[in-house]
Formats: structure tokens, C-alpha cells, sequence
């Protein structure tokens, strides 16, 4: 649905984009994250169509934007970062504007601004004007207008920032139902558990260049990342190593008689086999203990600074 190609952006020396390639299918949520500066929302800007790229391709479903703009932009609905929306106007005139912008008129217009009313949960208030409502409201109707027509590809550029948290809840669960009905999603944010939540897969941006692409367990895999695994029960420290070392990547960390600890890759798709293990050389376990690294750690590591700074 999405398709990026060598994609460049530059502002005379200023390189803002450098390069990146990308694809994002049908039916998935794939999360662009990056510092402040890292250049998501010039990517944003220029799928959108709204900034003109310096080099390389964008498709948008099939479409080259360049020379197709006008096919491509009909696939598209954005929520930018930037509230789009006529404060003097109604919440149900705002989206009747961007829905006839986008060829609906009649009754199909009428009845598809009831729906995402009810979907974004405004259909009581949808006669005030927007200059009367909350934050979180806002922000719900600018992804209401970004929905309004239905549009195969859904780019969200810090669609939650500044919200309440009941307006965050409804606005992710509205995002998973969206992809989940076929939606391709491309998403921009500052919050880490939210890109954790609810992407398929993760893109990294730093300095204009994607330093790492995929989903969160390949992006561990990348960095070597391994699950460490806790156990209690009955060990014994010899009998443990010698059954556990056929297990590839998996590192005894601390074998006490009572409990046992070790490191390894993927070890929660591995939990049955090494109980199984543990089990056949006579040793018991009790209760167990799962630490992974978040998609915050891993940043980090790539990066080598927080998301905010």
C-alpha cells in the first residue's frame, strides 16, 4: 500500500531526509519513531504530497505520487500533528468540509458524518462548535476528519500528543479496529508504550537515515538483545548447564539450588522445551519470571538518546 524508495529531502545543505526505503502492507500499523529533528514528519510531508521529495519514489496504493498525485492523494487520510479544524465551525461541519474535499456529497456525505461521529464517540456534541471542546475532543475529530472517506491508507502524525488518557484509549482501540478492516497505517509518536501497543512493525529514524526496520522481536535480534528468564523450584547447578547447553544463545547467568537464572533469545517461545529439559533430568520448577527489552531500551542502544530529547 505504502511503498518508499531511496526517498531524499533536502533544504539546501540541510539533509532532512537521507535516503530511506520502506513498505508498509495492507491491514498493518507501522510505527515511525526518531528524535525530535530525526525527520518523521518530513517523511509524513512527503507522502502526504505536501512536501516535494529532493530523489526517490513514493507509491501510494499502486499510484506513483509524482506521476499520479491525484490517484495517489484519493487512497490518503491524515491526521497531522497540527489540529486541521475550523474552530467557529460545528464538529459535523468539519467533517462534511473535508469529506466533500474528498468527493462525497448527498446523502452518502450526511450519513458517513453520523458514522464517524459515532465512532469517535462526538454524535452529542456534534452541532457545538470545536472551539467549545477539550483537547482529547479535538484531537478525535481531527482523526474523524482524517476517516471521513474512507481512505485505504491512514497516515497519523502524533495523533494522541497532549490527550487525556480515555481519549488516547479510544483513539489507539480506533487505530487497531482501522487496520484490523484493512486499513495501511503509518504512524508517528513520541510515546514508546503506544508504538509497543499497537505496531506491526517499527522503523527508527535518526539524522534522516532508518537505522533499523522491522518488528520489535527481529529489531532485539538485531541488537543481540536476549530475554532473561528467572526460575524458582529444585536445581541442580551441574545437571542444569549440561541439559541446557544444547539450547543455542542461551547463557547460564546464576544457578542456585532454589532457583535459576539465564539469558537467551526468544526464551518465551522456548519456555516449553526448557521445561521440559529441566523436567526429564529430575529438577522442579516453580514459578517463573520473564524480562524482555522494551522498545525504549532498544532505542537507546540505537540511538544513543531518549525519544524527547
Amino acid at each position: 500500500m505504502i511503498q518508499i524508495q531511496d526517498l531524499k529531502k533536502s533544504y539546501g545543505d540541510l539533509q532532512a531526509v537521507g535516503g530511506i526505503s520502506f513498505s508498509v502492507p495492507q491491514g498493518r500499523i507501522y510505527g515511525l519513531l526518531g528524535p525530535n529533528g530525526a525527520g518523521k514528519s518530513t517523511t509524513i510531508g512527503c507522502i502526504s504530497g505536501l512536501i516535494e521529495p529532493t530523489a526517490g519514489s513514493v507509491r501510494v496504493d499502486g499510484h506513483d505520487l509524482a506521476r499520479e498525485p491525484a490517484a495517489a492523494k484519493r487512497s490518503l487520510g491524515v491526521a497531522p500533528q497540527e489540529l486541521a479544524l475550523y474552530e467557529d465551525l460545528s464538529a459535523s461541519d468539519n467533517l462534511a468540509y473535508w469529506g466533500a474535499a474528498y468527493g462525497l456529497r448527498g446523502a452518502a456525505l450526511k450519513q458517513r458524518v453520523r458514522e464517524v461521529l459515532e465512532r469517535i464517540e462526538l454524535a452529542d456534541r456534534g452541532k457545538e462548535p470545536v472551539k467549545n471542546f477539550s483537547g482529547g475532543m479535538q484531537r478525535r475529530l481531527n482523526f474523524g476528519c482524517g476517516i471521513v472517506h474512507r481512505p485505504k491508507i491512514l497516515l497519523l502524525d502524533e495523533p494522541t500528543a497532549g490527550v487525556d488518557p480515555q481519549s488516547r484509549r479510544k483513539l489507539l482501540d480506533l487505530v487497531r479496529e482501522l487496520a484490523s478492516e484493512g486499513t495501511c497505517v503509518l504512524y508517528t509518536t513520541h510515546y514508546m508504550e503506544e508504538a509497543q501497543e499497537i505496531c506491526d512493525e517499527l522503523g527508527i529514524l535518526d539524522h534522516g537515515e532508518l537505522i533499523a526496520s522491522g518488528t520489535l522481536e527481529e529489531l532485539r535480534g538485531m541488537l543481540g538483545e536476549r530475554d532473561l528468564l528467572r526460575l524458582a523450584g529444585r536445581f541442580d547447578a551441574a545437571r542444569a548447564a549440561e541439559v541446557l547447553g544444547v539450547f543455542e544463545g542461551l547463557e547460564l547467568v546464576a544457578v542456585e539450588a532454589s532457583s535459576l537464572t539465564l539469558a537467551m533469545p526468544g526464551a518465551s517461545r522456548q519456555l516449553p522445551a526448557l521445561f521440559g529439559a529441566l523436567g526429564e533430568a529430575g529438577m522442579e520448577v516453580g514459578e517463573t519470571t520473564l524480562t524482555q527489552p522494551n522498545l525504549e531500551s532498544l532505542f537507546i542502544k540505537l540511538t544513543g538518546r531518549e525519544l524527547r530529547e
